[in-house]
């Protein structure tokens, strides 16, 4: 997409990037897709704030995604590529030969006009979504399934993207992100490609203000906090943290220490852990 530079008018426009949008056709969305987004600013059902860190974000309204592209053998031509304020990636609105339309996330090198499909026998082009197990070996796929008609899970921001890597009696290897290599049932559907907005990662905030208009509040160090605030607070000066590991405000630590229960029902299907 390509990353656009402000000029130096003030210490905050000072390094400050922002994506140039010129893959952007519309700045209107489709008002039959949109609904209304309740913001809870990390808090649960019960009023209590659950993820730190969160509240103040610009007001919008949520897309609606075909994550599951279980529209088989109907074509759909692409109308628009538009601007997603709930994700980092753009998404395409999709018309079908039959008159509904849906919004999908936006693979790179996705063009208006261009006919997209999904099912069990469509061709390998970019936007086309089929069984994993119909997919070649190599191919660069995304919005991946982990349960077979429960839409894509993985592989969904910006610039995301797996590998197939072979096949398994009943399953598919795939090479994720990360460098883990899974076993995915052979049902699940994956879509052809990589997702775009592939320099989002590279643009430079610049300020704190824009980090609020995202929803994202400070984050205070505990050594800067008093000893009934942190476990790392206290001290005359700076101070080391003093323990034996790094804690969390409520005295768990922080690093290092395994939180998983048990066994999980996904482990035997992962072939190589992304940390070896």
């Amino acid at each position: 997409m390509g990353i656009r530079k402000y000029k130096a008018t003030t210490n905050g426009r000072r390094n400050m990037t922002c994506l140039s949008f010129n893959e952007i056709t519309t700045s209107t969305p489709e008002k039959s897709l949109l609904v209304k987004l309740n913001y809870k600013a990390g808090r649960n059902a019960h009023g209590q704030i659950t993820v730190r860190h969160k509240g103040g974000a610009q007001r919008r309204q949520y897309r609606l995604i075909d994550f599951k592209r279980n529209k088989d053998n109907i074509p759909g031509k692409v109308a628009t590529i538009e601007y997603d304020p709930n994700r980092s990636a753009n998404i395409a609105l999709i018309n079908y030969a039959d008159g509904e339309k849906r919004y999908i996330i936006a693979p790179n090198d996705l063009k208006v006009g261009q006919v997209i499909m999904s099912g069990e026998k469509v061709d390998i082009r970019v936007g086309n979504a089929l069984p994993i197990v119909n997919i070649p070996v190599g191919t660069v796929i995304h919005n991946i399934e982990l349960h077979p008609g429960h839409g894509g899970q993985i592989a969904r921001a910006a610039g995301a993207s797996a590998q197939i890597l072979g096949r398994e009696e009943r399953y598919v290897l795939v090479r994720l992100a990360s460098g883990e290599v899974r076993r995915i049932l052979n049902e699940c559907k994956a879509t052809i490609g990589v997702v775009g907005n592939l320099d989002y990662s590279l643009v430079n905030i610049g300020k704190a203000g824009r980090s609020r208009h995202m929803g994202i509040r400070p984050t205070v160090r505990g050594s800067v906090m008093n000893p009934n605030d942190h476990p790392h607070g206290g001290g005359e000066g700076r101070q080391p943290i003093g323990r034996k590991s790094p804690l969390t405000p409520w005295g768990k630590v922080a690093l290092g220490k395994k939180t998983r229960k048990g066994k999980n029902r996904t482990d035997d299907l992962i072939v190589r852990r992304r940390n070896g």
